[in-house]
């Protein structure tokens, strides 16, 4: 398997990230205008609490990156030290931050990386593959079981769903899921199973007319899977432990951080954190389904919406625009310093074998 390496680098340009900046702080605004309250705002009182809350938050952002880069280590058998899984973790945050999640989210970008770091294709191929694999997983599994332990009611509070509107964002919901659940499922099937019949399978299917022109991603995806499938075979239980437990903790730090801020500003009513936890999984679901890089807009829409509950009428939009300060926009930033170190590293050891 061959990458273009200058056509994935163009996709990953920082000049990009103008664009999902520009829409969140515009939807943002739109949304502060519309709810701003002078009196909230006037009401809100900082305490030592309050900041221990925010320094919390900050905390669950890094046990997040810190799980990820276990993970990633784990993956690729130790081969990458502390410094380079951070790089690589953080290149692939800032690519997926510059692509809507349904789009891979910096899948193929991910493992250029890991190839370019020394690693082999093959092995660089395992292990996104097992880490786009876990990642849905963790979603497949959560999701109906927070619905089921929380309450469709519970976790639906903030749409209304009797209406139109709130009915259609539970429909959603339920389509995506299904969607991953059964992409997922066709993974597992070709890594643990027989990726060779699912090589067929997709090549039979994209000789289609109408599908015919996406015909060579079908033919990569098969090769990827083939040869992931082979990597994965005879792994040891201590591989499955740290990598499932990790992707784990990454998602639940992840999930934290709006329950750390919600808690450091006063709210119309008490926490439920099972509840708040359960309605960013069903948001994270949804956004993955928004056009826009990284679901911007979108998310910041859904959050007041989800979570109006349990913020001062006023405050909604301020609170998004942190949550997505401590959880989006810093990839963004660190990714556009460290891509064009990177790429200078990379085309000097591409020229140094020449």
């Amino acid at each position: 398997m061959h990458l273009d390496g200058k056509q994935i680098l163009r996709h990953v340009s920082p000049k990009r990230i103008v664009w999902p900046v520009l829409i969140g702080l515009l939807v943002t605004a739109w949304l502060f205008l519309r709810d701003f309250d002078a009196k909230a705002f006037s009401a809100v009182e900082w305490t030592g609490t309050s900041t221990l809350w925010i320094l919390l938050a900050v905390v669950s952002v890094v046990v997040r990156d810190w799980a990820y880069m276990v993970r990633i280590r784990v993956l690729t058998d130790q081969h990458l030290d502390w410094r380079r899984a951070f790089v690589v973790i953080m290149l692939w945050e800032f690519s997926s931050a510059l692509a809507p999640g349904m789009l891979g989210g910096g899948f193929l970008f991910a493992i250029f990386i890991l190839n370019r770091e020394g690693i082999n294709m093959g092995r660089s191929i395992t292990a996104i593959m097992n880490s786009s694999f876990l990642d849905g997983i963790f979603l497949a599994v959560m999701a109906p079981l927070l619905y089921y332990t929380a309450g469709k009611s519970a976790l639906f509070s903030g749409v209304q769903l009797h209406t139109t509107v709130g009915n259609s964002i539970f429909i959603t919901f339920w389509t995506v899921y299904f969607l991953i659940l059964a992409y997922k499922l066709f993974v597992a099937y070709a890594l643990f199973v027989n990726p060779h019949v699912v090589r067929k399978l997709l090549l039979a299917l994209f000789s289609v007319p109408l599908l015919k022109r996406w015909k060579h991603h079908a033919i990569e995806t098969g090769e990827q899977l083939v040869i992931a499938s082979q990597g994965l075979k005879g792994q040891n239980k201590s591989y499955w432990l740290w990598s499932i437990g990790t992707t784990f903790a990454s998602w639940t730090a992840r999930y934290s951080i709006v329950n750390c801020i919600l808690h450091a500003f006063d709210t119309t009513t008490p926490i439920n954190d099972y509840v708040v936890y359960g309605k960013q999984v069903i948001m994270g679901i949804i956004i993955l389904l928004s056009p826009t890089p990284g679901g911007s807009g979108l998310a910041e829409i859904m959050f007041g919406s989800f979570l109006g509950e349990f913020i001062t009428q006023g405050l909604s939009s301020t609170l998004s625009m942190l949550w997505r300060i401590l959880s989006y926009y810093p990839y963004l930033f660190i990714g556009a310093i460290l891509l064009p170190r990177w790429i200078r590293k990379y085309i000097k050891a591409e020229r140094l074998k020449l």
